[in-house]
């Protein structure tokens, strides 16, 4: 059995096949691509030997029997949402791999298959072009076929050795080798990085907060969802019934449906969007009980005048600034928000005390709706392509604590590993308890009344509310003077003694 960083060492190995050939932004679409197919086959045929045991015979001879081939197919379609021929598993495209064979096109050929076997089938938009970037065909492969062959025969052997163990419940190997692929990939590209990753610290935090007291969520959605890990980390904090997302970029999006998948959640369980969020809302309408997000920081968008009239941004007066969406994705995510249900979701510091625009929007948010539950200062440095500190806001449609506002500041409190700064187990269940005790620590939170921040102007930076200042050390004057005192006279002793060897030497002694 593999443990956790056996298994990372295997991973990077395969990473190591194809990191001089593209950039890792590219890579992670082929690595995570035959991870998912690895997946796939392993899974289809799993679950047709379990079904023929009784009788004895697996997945390639009851393939071979005509007459049970269109309800096998039809079968695993419906239990699984696509479909896969023996010849095409990964172990016997590994196989041929082994042997020196030329794999490309079968390898192809079956990624296509699985695509096509959902087509017309409620699944289809789960698996239809989910492979689309794995191109086999790319000359960043090789620029011969069999360098391209070579390559890929070299990276599935590498995945042939680990066993991703999908019979045990215990384990989830494919969830912490997918998660640390995901992690690698985002520190290696930068600042692309956002598009699908949030670090795993800070996810943990969100999910904490939105499951406060909850053992089973009806439904959690992420309006900005990425990779989609974010909502895969709220079901380890509570059972979830229903995963719904968007995402815009293409290549996310696929990511996205193929974590949901590899974490076993079934395709009608989960309801992922393509599409621009705030420009085409795929999930107008409907409300949710959980809603967790880090929207990529300071976005631009349309702010077109037809947005006065649209429901999630017209009560409010006014519209978040073209270059800085973050205020629309906080109207956006509120007008999804069930009346019982809790929102986390990560900012820039900015959206605490920018004025204009931004300023109207957060003293509505505040004083009309008293939606604002909570305000949380996380450290600089801590998401990969950006050092920009960063906050936590929590909100609340039916407030307990109806006339105040939790401010807790945790900047202060992280680890630094390598160039980024960490959050510590510590650190994450310090401002869970805080938030749900709703406690003033000195030096850390506050409790601030509505009228306290009315008097600030709505003004939420966190060190108007949370004093952390250290009191230095008293000094000494005198002191200081006597030192000084002693200094000037080594000097002069010096000056003398140098004067005396310039003299000696005969040559001009240095003004001090």
């Amino acid at each position: 059995m593999l443990d956790k960083q056996q298994l990372e060492t295997k991973l990077w190995a395969v990473a190591n096949e194809l990191r001089g050939n593209m950039d890792a932004n590219e890579y992670k679409n082929y690595i995570l691509g035959f991870i998912f197919y690895k997946y796939l086959s392993e899974k289809i045929e799993n679950f047709v030997n379990d079904a023929f045991e009784a009788d004895g015979i697996e997945f390639k001879e009851a393939w071979k029997q005509e007459d049970l081939r269109d309800e096998l197919k039809e079968e695993c379609v419906n239990e699984l949402g696509y479909f896969l021929e023996p010849d095409y598993l990964f172990h016997n495209i590994v196989e041929e791999a082994i042997n020196g064979g030329f794999i490309i096109d079968k390898l192809d050929r079956g990624l296509k298959y699985i695509e096509q076997s959902a087509l017309g089938h409620s699944s289809e938009k789960e698996f239809v072009h989910v492979f689309d970037d794995v191109d086999l065909q790319s000359t960043k492969l090789g620029r011969t076929v069999e360098a391209k062959n070579t390559l890929i025969s070299n990276v599935i052997k590498h995945l042939s050795e680990i066993d991703f163990e999908l019979g045990n419940s215990e384990r989830d190997i494919l969830g912490d080798a997918y998660e640390y692929l995901i992690a690698q990939f985002a520190s290696s590209a930068g600042k692309k990085a956002g598009e699908f990753y949030t670090p795993q610290q800070v996810s943990k935090i969100l999910s904490k907060i939105v499951t406060l007291d909850k053992a089973r969520l009806r439904s959690v959605y992420d309006p900005t969802c990425g990779s989609g890990s974010l909502l895969l980390r709220v079901s380890k904090e509570a059972d979830v019934a229903d995963f719904y997302g968007q995402e815009l970029n293409q290549t996310t999006y696929n990511l996205a449906i193929m974590n949901m998948i590899l974490h076993d959640v079934k395709p009608s369980d989960f309801h992922i969007e393509q599409g621009d969020t705030l420009e085409d809302d795929r999930h107008e309408g409907k409300k949710f009980e959980a809603i967790v997000a880090n929207p990529p920081f300071s976005a631009t968008w349309t702010a077109a005048a037809k947005f006065l009239d649209d429901e999630r941004f017209s009560e409010y007066g006014k519209l978040a600034p073209k270059t800085k969406a973050d205020f629309a994705f906080v109207q956006h995510m509120l007008s999804h928000l069930e009346e019982s249900g809790t929102m986390a979701t990560v900012l820039p510091h900015g959206v605490l005390f920018r004025g204009a625009a931004e300023g109207v929007i957060r003293e509505y948010l505040i004083k009309e709706k008293n939606y604002l539950d909570a305000v949380i200062g996380l450290p600089a440095n801590i998401f990969y392509g950006t050092s920009i500190p960063t906050c936590i806001l929590v909100f609340k449609k039916a407030r307990k604590h109806s006339d105040n506002i939790l401010f807790i500041d945790a900047s202060n409190d992280f680890e630094k590993v390598k160039t980024q700064n960490v959050l510590r187990e510590e650190d994450i269940e310090k401002i869970i308890t805080t938030l749900s005790e709703r406690k003033a620590v000195e030096k850390y939170s506050h409790i601030a009344s509505l009228n306290e921040i009315a008097e600030n102007d709505y003004n939420l930076n966190i060190p108007r509310y949370v004093d952390t200042f250290e009191e230095e050390e008293e000094i000494d004057l005198d002191e200081v003077v006597s030192k000084l005192d002693s200094l000037g006279e080594r000097k002069i002793s010096v000056a003398e003694s140098l004067k005396k060897y310039c003299n000696e030497l005969n040559i001009k002694a240095p003004k001090l």
